[in-house]
């Protein structure tokens, strides 16, 4: 089976660590079910990965990827990588992410629970709901679920240009928020500006306290999020690309009620509705590049470039 998958572990070279070619069909649980993969996308969760952060040695070679649709028993189906049991398995402390534990969706076929996979309706491409599982997901959790945003209500997203952070200004337009989105890049900024949002620099003064900062970016926005939430909003916080130690002024924390909120993937349900809303309001994820899975190292170099805007799609 053709597959993308660590090797090794490289904590300084994350990709001398890859490996694309044949592996033996993984050992998996018996009543788990079979898709066959026709998209993937990355994340940066691979390079984690082949960095070692959550994959031990003993585990390798592990499969890449947590995104992925196809078919299964002739249905279009996507993927939920989310491994774990409980009304929200996300609260699982036993919890883990495909490509963890269990062989990723980076190959031609992948195994799962059978409750993990979602038909995909009339419309949606492979390559669009292959973008969903991990970053769509992770920006619709945020925004709803922890950030509980308001009808009409109002968006700060750090670090436009990301796949969170990308999905995160589609995703709030579509529910009807007036979205800020901050980037170094005057590039990225014009790219955010054309989904909808009003781009700024870091750091930038916003026209208004907003009710939900989507913050993957960490020590280095945190400051401007907490100084442009409104008194009761919520900093919703998935990541911390910059640094995770931080510094917090807490008198603006408790005199303003204002809530900083962790948030990690999200449930089947949610999956479900965001695949929903997506058919529903017309909403295609942006996808800033497609490879064919055989070149799936040159999609990896892209992704550890940087200089990424939106979702790199693997077609199989």
């Amino acid at each position: 089976m053709l597959a993308a998958y660590a090797a090794r572990i490289d904590a300084e070279a994350p990709l001398t660590a890859l490996e694309v070619g044949e592996l033996p069909e993984p050992a998996t649980p018996e009543d788990w079910v079979t898709v066959e993969v026709r998209a993937s996308s990355l994340n940066h969760h691979d390079l984690w990965s082949l960095r070692g952060v959550g994959l031990g040695a003993e585990a390798l070679p592990m499969i890449l990827g947590c995104d992925a649709a196809g078919l299964y028993e002739g249905r279009r189906v996507l993927v939920h990588a989310v491994i774990g049991e409980g009304a929200d398995e996300t609260l699982d402390p036993k919890r883990s992410l495909l490509s963890e534990k269990w062989p990723g969706t980076l190959a031609e076929r992948v195994r799962v629970p059978a409750r993990n996979v979602i038909d995909i309706p009339d419309g949606i491409s492979f390559a669009d709901a292959a973008c969903l599982p991990t970053a769509w997901l992770t920006a619709y959790r945020m925004l709803t679920t922890r950030g509980r945003l308001p009808e009409g209500g109002s968006v700060l997203v750090q670090g436009a240009g990301g796949g969170v952070a990308t999905a995160a200004i589609v995703l709030a337009k579509a529910l009807g928020a007036r979205v800020y989105a901050t980037s170094r890049s005057e590039d990225k900024r014009a790219q955010a500006e054309a989904l909808g949002a009003v781009a700024l620099e870091p750091g930038a003064r916003l026209p208004e306290r907003v009710d939900v900062v989507i913050e993957t970016v960490g020590a280095a926005t945190i400051d401007h999020s907490i100084k442009c939430t409104a008194p009761g909003g919520r900093i919703v916080v998935s990541g911390s690309t910059s640094g995770h130690l931080a510094t917090v002024d807490l008198r603006r924390v408790f005199f303003l009620q204002q809530e900083i909120v962790g948030s990690t993937m999200g449930t089947r349900e949610e999956l479900a509705a965001l695949l929903q809303l997506v058919a529903d309001r017309g909403i295609r994820p942006v996808i800033d590049s497609v490879f064919p899975f055989a070149e799936a190292r040159k999609a990896f170099e892209r992704l550890e470039s940087g200089d990424v805007f939106g979702k790199i799609v693997l077609e199989h």
